[in-house]
């Protein structure tokens, strides 16, 4: 069995340990005065080193055992490194047979009976779904249920989008309004979607976004050189792929010093990731630059002069968008639920329609020429990650979500 939960003297203490001996304790009732054991559960261990390790550190260090369970690939011994203990889990992000999905719900609820946390967090759709229905089967008393981006099943007309849709809509409801449950979205647009299939409104708290540490993104001024317009993201069309690069086509024909940076990897386990060898095709026509994977955003954002997401995806709130906010970059993106949270119109850039690339290459033109007004809105960007998208903020939101679920 992995190292999961550690007590504080650093020896394992795993299920095994805790159900022999004369002390043995039943786990579907919280202990008043022993830690809580903390278990996220994640479906990739990249997005919870990015999207969710300084929580968990954080909740380690409010006094929380802390595990995640995680389908770990290369982040193992970072996320280990700040005391998280890590269980290797394969769960796929896609796929709706049946029987394997039965069967993951299964593996779900034995790991939660084996390891008997005292809170679940599970993060992005399919793990909510599928850890709420295994953590009744395992009788877990506190779940905590983030919902960052409706995404596929609520953005896509498809039929297999639909009948995914009616499912979730028809099973949140009963999974969710349990005493011990708590939903968290990142945007408006999400939380009334889910009041609106019956999630009870008491039961749901809205943080925007992540959260962003503004000391590993503190604002920067302007670099000197060519105007850069950077999208980062995963490489899916969704995220507005062909329409950054048919933009950049269109500005570099006017002014061909305008630089258009594409940074991420193609998403190998999304059926609509752009191809490598799409990206590298459009690098050679000099279209853009693919940077690839970078775990260096920070240099990035301060090397750029305009993000850009041009995004059609159900999204929660990017991230990528607070890390631009906070170094002071102006950002041009869809004005769908998740960007506009974080864009304020003509204050800190631009939003435009989804799809619409007339509107999107006016925006990013009127920014690559006038450097003031660049200067200004990402002042205002700053401003607004300050009032609403720090980490701390967020952390302290989360913790107190913890604390409520567990009092009752």
């Amino acid at each position: 069995m992995p190292d999961a939960f550690v007590n504080k003297s650093g020896s394992r203490s795993d299920s095994h340990s805790r159900n022999t001996g004369k002390n043995h304790t039943n786990r579907t009732q919280i202990v008043p005065g022993t830690p809580a054991r903390l278990l996220f559960v994640v479906t990739e261990d990249w997005y919870f080193c990015s999207h969710r390790l300084a929580h968990a550190a954080a909740a380690s260090r409010a006094g929380y055992q802390v595990a995640v369970a995680t389908r770990v690939v290369e982040h193992g011994e970072r996320i280990k490194s700040t005391g998280v203990g890590v269980i290797p889990f394969e769960m796929t992000r896609r796929g709706f047979n049946p029987v394997a999905e039965a069967l993951t719900i299964l593996r779900l609820a034995r790991l939660y009976k084996e390891y008997q946390p005292d809170i679940v967090h599970h993060v992005a759709l399919k793990p909510v779904v599928y850890g709420s229905i295994a953590a009744r089967v395992a009788r877990i008393p506190v779940t905590i249920n983030a919902v960052s981006g409706l995404g596929y099943a609520f953005t896509s007309s498809t039929g297999s989008a639909r009948v995914l849709r009616f499912l979730i809509s028809s099973a949140m409801p009963r999974l969710v309004n349990r005493k011990g449950s708590r939903v968290i979205t990142q945007n408006p647009d999400d939380y009334q979607a889910l009041v609106n299939i019956g999630v009870d409104p008491n039961r749901v708290s809205l943080i925007l976004g992540a959260g962003v540490d503004p000391n590993e993104f503190p604002f920067q001024e302007e670099s000197t050189g060519p105007v850069t317009v950077t999208l980062a993201s995963r490489m899916i069309w969704a995220k507005g792929i062909q329409a950054f690069v048919d933009a950049a086509k269109d500005i570099k024909r006017r002014n061909s010093s305008v630089r258009f940076v594409l940074v991420g990897r193609p998403d190998l386990g999304n059926p609509a990731s752009v191809s490598q060898g799409q990206l590298r095709a459009w690098a050679s026509e000099g279209l853009i630059e693919w940077m690839g994977h970078r775990s260096d955003m920070a240099e990035i954002l301060s090397a750029s002069h305009i993000v850009c997401l041009p995004s059609t995806y159900g999204e929660g709130i990017p991230k990528v968008l607070i890390e631009a906010a906070a170094t002071g970059r102006p950002i041009v993106a869809s004005d769908i639920p998740g960007c506009r949270e974080v864009v304020r119109n003509g204050e800190s850039g631009y939003l435009v329609p989804p799809s619409d690339h007339a509107s999107l290459v006016k925006a990013l033109e009127e920014l690559v020429a006038d450097a003031s007004k660049r200067r200004m809105m990402g002042q205002r960007g700053r401003q607004l990650f300050e009032e609403n998208f720090s980490l701390e903020r967020v952390i302290g939101e989360t913790l107190g979500i913890y604390r409520e679920a567990m009092n009752e």
